[in-house]
């Protein structure tokens, strides 16, 4: 009789099931045997790769779409036996709504329907934290700023986070990290001398660490934004072959591709691995969607210039300030060039770094995000304080130390009211009585339209405004104070009408059709 480590009786909608098969380990079980399977049910079928997880233990891993019974038949040259079998996919649980994808072009919602605001931030380096650095992530993760992570998969090396991991993706030895400073690792995404790694021969403990940071960001509701390739190396991960590149992402989706919570980042600031040009990147995004059956979002980030996000593979604009100064004002332009979400994924940190980048001010980090909301976009939050432990949220996750986190919850919890599916900037029309200096918000969806206005004051400080939409329609009024983190009821108003405001920054007006009016 074949013996089976794990074949489970049922599984959550949108959860992850995984068979664990005993399987060949002559030679290079990571590059010699195949494992695959195919997943049936009355909804679906599909087709899906497994992995080797060392100690002789293959795995496959599937996302169900559907509830109901799923038949499923595993095989391939790793075994010379056929696994079959069945499982009931069941109802998702309370927090469970599926993966994101794309609505009304230039948003998103989880496959429930329920809408998905992206209010991320950065920690590149957190998994690969000693265990009480990540620990403290995760609990401040926990109190809700954020409903996405960004984080590279491979080791980063950069200014001000230089020390090794806890481990390393490959099998082999790395150079001696005592040598290094910030004035003398490689700026040219080479290989360091003295590191000796086989790129055929992955080290599962590194990839199992992934495995529980991905698991316990899904239970928090929190998107994993894993980015796969990035220059800021010493150990020679930036300096694969494309050869190897491929072998890496093939394994990566199918380690990572059931859980629902993932997005593919093809790369962080992708003209800096100067060796790959945009052929190069196409050929690994076309091996990226073919290895992917679920069609998780996909995009890839930008240092100075923008990539081509009309590309048909990227589902989402994945940004980076182009220059010093222009900034989540220009989200307008972007989703009419390129037709598709937006999303700032770095604008700058709150912090006192020497660079440019990382030393704004907690007002100017969340007005940023609140500009691009107003524009029907949405920009992540980021953090870069330096500290007597070295531990910058940035790179390695830890304590958040700064004022903007709390804000971008606020944001988040604003946007949760919002009537359909996201917002974007008003157009002037002969029916509404827009001012001319008025910046107005209102829903993406049509079926909305009238019935929510949000204006934004971001750097003015009026103290009065006179609002005018028709003269028939009541609209319950809200002074929001973004900053204070406050919502200040009016009453109900129709007509022309004039507000009393405090005078200081980051003030708003929000309308809301009155029900009872």
């Amino acid at each position: 009789m074949q013996t089976i480590y794990s074949q489970p009786e049922s599984c959550e909608r949108w959860g992850v099931y995984e068979l664990a098969l005993p399987g060949k380990t002559a030679g290079n079980p990571f590059e010699d045997y195949k494992i695959q399977g195919v997943f049936q049910s009355p909804d679906e079928t599909v087709r899906v790769s497994g992995f080797y997880d060392g100690g002789g233990v293959y795995r496959i891993r599937f996302m169900p779409s559907f509830e109901g019974l799923y038949t499923y038949t595993v095989s391939g040259s790793f075994s010379d036996e056929t696994t079959q079998g069945t499982f009931k996919a069941v109802a998702p649980g309370e927090n469970n709504h599926g993966p994101v994808r794309v609505k009304n072009q230039f948003h998103l919602a989880y496959a429930s329907g329920k809408p998905h605001y992206s209010v991320g931030t950065t920690c590149y380096a957190f998994a690969l934290q000693k265990p009480d650095i990540v620990e403290n992530t995760f609990q401040e993760l926990k109190k809700g700023y954020f409903n996405k992570l960004r984080f590279c998969l491979m080791p980063k090396h950069y200014d001000f986070c230089l020390q090794d991991p806890v481990c390393f993706p490959y099998e082999g030895t790395p150079m001696d990290a005592g040598i290094l400073t910030r004035q003398n690792f490689s700026d040219d995404n080479g290989a360091a001398p003295g590191n000796h790694w086989d790129f055929r021969r992955f080290n599962p403990a590194f990839f199992q660490l992934y495995d529980q940071m991905i698991s316990r960001l899904m239970e928090l509701n929190i998107e994993a934004d894993m980015i796969l390739f990035h220059a800021y190396d010493r150990w020679g991960f930036s300096k694969m072959s494309m050869e190897d590149n491929l072998f890496y992402i093939r394994y990566v989706t199918a380690r990572y591709g059931a859980y629902r919570n993932v997005w593919w980042s093809l790369a962080n600031e992708y003209e800096q691995l100067k060796h790959l040009g945009v052929e190069d990147w196409e050929v690994l995004a076309a091996a990226l969607k073919e290895a992917d059956p679920y069609g998780h979002l996909a995009s890839i980030h930008n240092c100075e210039k923008f990539y081509d996000y009309s590309r048909n593979w990227i589902t989402h604009c994945s940004c980076q300030r182009e220059d010093h100064h222009k900034t989540t004002e220009f989200t307008e332009d972007l989703r009419e060039r390129y037709g598709k979400p937006v999303i700032w994924d770095e604008v700058g940190y709150e912090g006192d770094f020497p660079h440019c980048w990382g030393n704004f001010i907690p007002e100017e980090l969340t007005r940023r995000a609140w500009e691009a909301v107003l524009r029907g976009g949405y920009c992540g939050h980021g953090e870069t304080y330096l500290s007597k432990d070295d531990k910058i949220w940035w790179a390695h996750g830890g304590q958040l130390k700064g004022d903007s986190a709390p804000r971008f919850r606020f944001l988040l919890e604003f946007l949760q009211d919002v009537p359909g599916c996201g917002l974007k900037l008003a157009k002037l029309r002969d029916d509404v009585h827009f001012q001319w200096d008025d910046y107005v918000a209102v829903p993406e969806d049509a079926a909305y339209l009238g019935d929510y206005y949000f204006f934004y004051y971001s750097i003015w400080r009026p103290s009065f405004r006179q609002i005018w939409i028709d003269d028939s329609t009541w609209f319950d009024v809200d002074v929001v104070d973004t900053w204070n983190m406050t919502v200040t009821p009016i009453g109900c108003r129709k007509g022309r009408f004039e507000l009393p405001l405090p005078g200081t920054q980051y003030i708003g007006i929000r309308l809301r059709r009155a029900k009872d009016a």
